[in-house]
């Protein structure tokens, strides 16, 4: 069993040493620090588990300092953080709160309040490190299953296709034969892109429970969102030869997220409104800011989804498989949605059987 690391970071250091011993008899390993700069090293260094650091050290407020310097760093910004204070106000300990203290340990303090404080915000740690454990179990498990059978279709196009090429492309018209290399290359781009939204879905999944890479992505923008969209949607038309059904209503407002990413959503729901709808009905795809938030929606004229498939969205289901028989299983979709929600947002969907569907999604303003 691993043996949680705490690192004390105290000026005075007969405290330092009744909190190093009462915690080493709780089985902990104790790191000691004398001052803020010595505390961040060490931090940055040893990476402990839980840091307690005194407010006050040389009477001076160096444990704000401490704590503002380990979390702008990556390596040690989610490390838990108790700050220890005999001034504990309610300005004071706002402060801390804001600059991204995890608990308050008020001086002087018991040694049973101690325990209790470091084992609970320890618990809290562990709670959510077995939480994203028990998310990416789920996902290897999901993955080992679909993966498999999602990649039997493409292959078997490409395989059948390349070997009839190789055993007969001598007696083979050349227009069978360019119909054929079709087939391979279209069963190619289908496996490609489902290896790349399962990579992707896996990637989410992660990201989703680290509260730093979520902050990453969130810092990043996109400006011009309007040529964006419009590319990445009449790409999608041209492709099924639906150009004339598509609607664009943009507006160029700028977005928390990043190019690729806003590229990756367009082209899910746009594709998907076209692969359930029929050619000559209408694909409208709009962007627009909407009081303290940026719209985007897509709406088709198609078969629309029931509830039960909407509140499906998120798994690895392919909406009525075995009635449509079509590439793909809903994994585009339940793709936006994650990467919206780790933005901050939100992806709905309106729709009923046979009347078409609308799947909006809100982002934050920048």
């Amino acid at each position: 069993m691993l043996v949680s690391k705490i690192l004390v970071i105290d000026d005075e250091e007969w405290l330092r040493e009744m909190i190093r011993l009462a915690l080493e008899q709780q089985g902990y390993e104790v790191i000691e620090a004398s001052d803020s700069d010595e505390g961040a090293a060490k931090a940055r260094e040893l990476l402990p588990d839980l840091i307690l650091c005194d407010v006050n050290m040389n009477k001076s407020g160096d444990g704000y300092a401490t704590l503002s310097k380990l979390r702008e760093n990556a390596t040690t910004a989610a490390i838990p953080f108790i700050l220890m204070t005999g001034l504990a106000d309610s300005a004071g300990m706002r402060h801390g709160m804001e600059l991204g203290a995890d608990d308050y340990l008020p001086k002087p303090f018991k040694v049973d309040e101690l325990y209790a404080t470091v084992n609970a915000r320890l618990r809290k740690v562990q709670t959510v490190r077995d939480e994203a454990e028990k998310k990416l179990s789920l996902l290897r498990s999901q993955i080992s299953l679909m993966l498999p059978h999602e990649m039997r279709t493409p292959l078997n196009g490409i395989i059948s296709n390349a070997e009839m090429l190789a055993e007969s492309a001598g007696s083979l018209d050349p227009k069978l034969i360019a119909e054929m290399s079709r087939e391979i290359c279209q069963s190619g781009q289908r496996l490609e892109r489902l290896i790349e939204n399962f990579l992707i879905y896996a990637q989410l999944e992660l990201i989703g429970t680290d509260v730093q890479n979520i902050a990453a992505l969130r810092s990043a923008r996109t400006n011009r969102t309007a040529d964006l969209v419009r590319a990445a949607a009449t790409v999608q038309a041209e492709t099924v030869g639906r150009s004339n059904d598509l609607v664009l209503e943009l507006t160029d407002v700028p977005l928390a997220l990043a190019e690729d990413y806003l590229k990756k959503i367009v082209t899910e729901l746009v594709q998907n409104a076209l692969k359930f709808s029929d050619p000559r009905t209408s694909v409208c795809v709009r962007l627009a800011a909407a009081g303290d938030e940026i719209e985007f929606s897509v709406r088709d004229c198609g078969r629309g989804f029931s509830t039960e498939q909407i509140r499906r969205i998120g798994t690895y289901m392919q909406f009525e498989r075995k009635m449509q028989d079509e590439q793909g299983f809903g994994l585009g979709l339940a793709i936006a949605k994650k990467l919206v929600e780790v933005h901050g947002g939100a992806l709905t969907v309106e729709s009923s059987g046979g009347e078409g569907s609308t799947v909006t999604i809100k982002l934050p303003k920048v």
